[in-house]
């Protein structure tokens, strides 16, 4: 057969790839392969940029002092509203991608970076009003839609065989946005800078990211939004109950990523280089654990490994209430680092399992060969959209129940409590769902058929 060839062609404003076919052996070996990693590369960048100014104003206000007359209730507001807009946006951007193509896309978003981070270096000052912070951090925002929008990007280019690679890199390379900016912000304060030196850091690299996506970029004429599919995903009850799992994850992940700085502030006494010496380690390491919670995921199924994690998130939690209840900071500190890990480690587990989920729904539906594989990717890629946008809501909750918490006792205790109580939610929901065996009673052919069924998404 003659691998297709990848032709480039002025279209629409922008670099245009008018065959594209990665499962083609021939073809990925002699063109798509590098057409492809290319285009991963500047991916990453761009999204990496993304979450950095999505999580921009969980250092910014680690430089709000007292001379900037707010409250530490003011504080976990404005965080919580860039987590809200920057969870919302996602279901938009995943859709961009087909609408406008990768390359475009990618172009317009960082672009769109430059706004709030130019609006906040405007307005960064004592004597700013509270709603000026609040809108500027919901600018910021835009920021978490970037993950959407690139891992729906690169889903277009790699082959099957290698998503699951391609993803997790792109998805890590993401991720790690947020400690880098947490190091940055580090090295500012250490060296007696303000946040609008921050700003103007970041910047330029805006600018660089924009170009370089225009430079070296492509655009994909294949990918189409799947209406139908997204339809068909949004009425399916496995979407939302990995939704829900994916608070669990991703939520406290990016939850925490915003407060952790914030709460050392708040409840121990820790000045702003003293907290920023410390909460760049646990987004640090949750990102980077993120690809091997998916490799066990492989290895021994995603809903054991999401299984199991849930309990180390409830044991970790729990060191925390007692840390907080006696006010240990070193090992309040620890077991949150600790915690931080094992949300990377479920990241990776969780989003392994949607794939594998769908792919057993098919089976259970009779469906073989490619069209098992064609319902499986379609359903797959249609739910992960919105488990993205749901799942990074968790981060909003994490943060308005901190805030309640220091309302209303003065310390993050009653907050931890509550995600204590979640965990063992999520640890209930996988067991019954994804690992529970069925009742063998009834017609043997028929509990036979059940259990296959039912036993096919311990392996996801």
């Amino acid at each position: 057969m003659t691998a297709p060839s990848s032709s480039i062609t002025p279209r629409k404003g922008g670099r245009w790839i008018e065959q594209w076919d990665p499962e083609d052996e021939v073809f990925w070996k002699e063109t798509g392969e590098k057409v492809a990693r290319r285009n991963l590369l500047f991916s990453v960048l761009s999204e990496h940029i993304g979450f950095s100014i999505w999580t921009l104003w969980s250092v910014m206000v680690l430089f709000m002092g007292p001379e900037y007359g707010l409250t530490p209730a003011d504080k976990f507001f404005i965080i919580s509203m860039a987590t809200l807009v920057g969870a919302i946006v996602r279901v938009p951007y995943t859709f961009a991608v087909a609408r406008f193509g990768g390359r475009n896309w990618t172009i317009i978003a960082a672009s769109m970076l430059l706004v709030p981070t130019i609006a906040a270096f405007v307005v960064m000052e004592p004597g700013t009003s509270f709603g000026t912070f609040l809108a500027c951090a919901m600018l910021a925002g835009v920021g978490g839609g970037n993950f959407a929008s690139s891992m729906t990007n690169i889903n277009s280019f790699f082959p099957l065989r290698k998503k699951g690679w391609a993803l997790g890199l792109n998805a890590g390379g993401g991720n790690i946005g947020v400690p880098v900016v947490q190091l940055v912000a580090l090295a500012v304060i250490g060296a007696n800078g303000g946040p609008r030196l921050l700003l103007g850091i970041y910047i330029p690299l805006i600018v660089v990211a924009a170009f370089l996506g225009a430079l070296y970029m492509d655009n994909i004429t294949s990918v189409k939004n799947d209406t139908g599919a997204a339809r068909e995903a949004v009425k399916d009850p496995h979407t939302w109950i990995m939704s829900l799992l994916y608070i669990g994850t991703f939520g406290s992940f990016i939850g925490y990523s915003f407060a952790f700085g914030l709460v050392l502030q708040t409840q121990f006494g820790r000045t702003p280089l003293e907290a920023a010496y410390v909460t760049f380690i646990g987004p640090l390491l949750g990102s980077l654990i993120r690809p091997v919670g998916g490799l066990l995921a492989d290895k021994y199924g995603g809903a054991r490994i999401t299984l199991w994690n849930f309990v180390g998130m409830g044991a970790a939690t729990a060191v925390i209430v007692v840390a907080s209840m006696e006010e240990s900071l070193a090992l309040f500190t620890t077991a949150f680092i600790v915690l931080f890990v094992l949300t990377g480690l479920g990241n990776g587990s969780t989003y392994k399992m949607i794939p594998g989920i769908f792919q057993a729904k098919a089976d259970a539906m009779g469906l073989t060969g490619e069209e098992a594989a064609s319902y499986g990717r379609r359903l797959s890629g249609a739910s992960m959209g919105l488990i993205g946008a749901v799942g990074a809501l968790g981060g909003l909750g994490i943060n308005l129940a901190f805030r309640q918490s220091f309302l209303s006792v003065g310390s993050g205790t009653g907050a931890f409590v509550a995600f204590l109580a979640f965990y063992a939610v999520c640890f209930a929901l996988t067991w019954a769902v994804y690992l529970r065996r069925p009742a063998t009673a009834g017609s043997p052919t028929t509990a036979a058929s059940e259990a296959k069924t039912q036993l096919s998404y311990a392996e996801v």
